[in-house]
């Protein structure tokens, strides 16, 4: 370990801006005019910052002053910590206001199927300092992240059947449809009863992973008189469907799904589902350490689906 007292001293940024100013200059009364402080002064912390380098920086004539070869070579990093120094400040002020910095965003895989076709343009065109970084991960996984501190804001589904300190904003209601595969008798309906489906093989959500979707699917088909009879069991919506899709079963999925094209699957809206089977998607975030660029990402998300009005068949 060096002792204290051999220790290289801290760069002074303000000789560093006087030696810039006097190099470019080369006469000590504009170098001074042009910082706005008088010549004595400036001579003191050029000689301060030569004592510091160990090095000559300048020549001193009586037409003036040159620069040494140590001198144009500092010259050219000086400049260059006074631009870095210059865009530290800047990457902090906008981080402190919301217009820089990173923005770390977790959502669930059914919310790029609007959502986030709807929120990234916008919080781009508004807010093009800011660098997102995306994660797909279930919402299980994103509230445990956002009370890390390794996410900013994230897109859920709900309901959560799991405590958590984060706060929601409801975003998005939606309905279930069945998802069948085509070929299966009921495609050839055009509207269904929930208990149409009692007799057919489920591809159910996981209890423990997706167990908002899980609850609500099932609360739904006992409300219908019957109990579901799972064949598999799956986490992201998206893997449910390609179940649906290999023809292992019929599923209830939210609404927004019907984005999801495939010539092998049928969706079919219900005319009896219970109300109470409510789902959708909410933003959540930690209300007590919010950032700045969270903040503007919520309140546009919020502006853009109306605090919950929008229902994912009128996006």
């Amino acid at each position: 370990m060096l002792d204290a007292k051999h220790d290289t001293p801290p760069m002074d940024l303000r000789r560093i801006r006087h030696f810039v100013t006097l190099a470019e200059t080369l006469n000590f009364r504009r170098a001074a005019e042009r910082l706005h402080m008088a010549q004595p002064p400036l001579s003191v912390s050029i000689q301060k910052l030569e004592a510091d380098l160990g090095v000559k920086l300048f020549n001193r004539e009586s037409t003036g002053v040159s620069l040494t070869p140590s001198g144009r070579a500092v010259l050219i990093e000086a400049k260059k910590l006074l631009f870095h120094s210059g865009q530290l400040r800047e990457t902090a002020k906008s981080t402190l206001d919301g217009t820089g910095g990173t923005l770390q965003i977790g959502f669930v895989g059914s919310a790029s199927y609007g959502m986030l076709q709807t929120l990234l343009p916008l919080y781009r065109a508004q807010y093009p300092g800011v660098e997102l970084v995306l994660r797909e991960a279930t919402s299980l996984a994103i509230m445990q992240q956002l009370e890390d501190n390794t996410l900013d804001i994230g897109l859920v589904r709900v309901p959560l059947l799991h405590p958590c300190k984060a706060t929601l904003v409801p975003l998005q209601r939606e309905d279930y449809i069945a998802a069948l595969p085509r070929g299966n008798p009921l495609a050839d309906k055009g509207l269904l009863k929930l208990a149409d489906m009692a007799g057919e093989p489920f591809i159910m959500y996981s209890p423990t992973q997706a167990a908002g979707l899980h609850s609500t699917a099932m609360f739904a088909c006992q409300q219908a008189g019957f109990i579901p009879r799972v064949t598999q069991q799956a986490v992201q919506v998206q893997t449910v469907l390609a179940l649906v899709e290999s023809g292992l079963g019929v599923a209830l999925v939210p609404s927004v799904m019907q984005r999801f094209v495939s010539d092998k699957i049928v969706y079919r809206p219900f005319v009896d589902f219970p109300a109470e089977a409510v789902i959708g998607l909410s933003l959540a975030y930690m209300a007590e350490s919010e950032s700045a660029s969270a903040s503007r990402f919520r309140m546009l998300a919020v502006q853009a689906y109306s605090a919950g009005s929008l229902k994912s068949n009128q996006i």
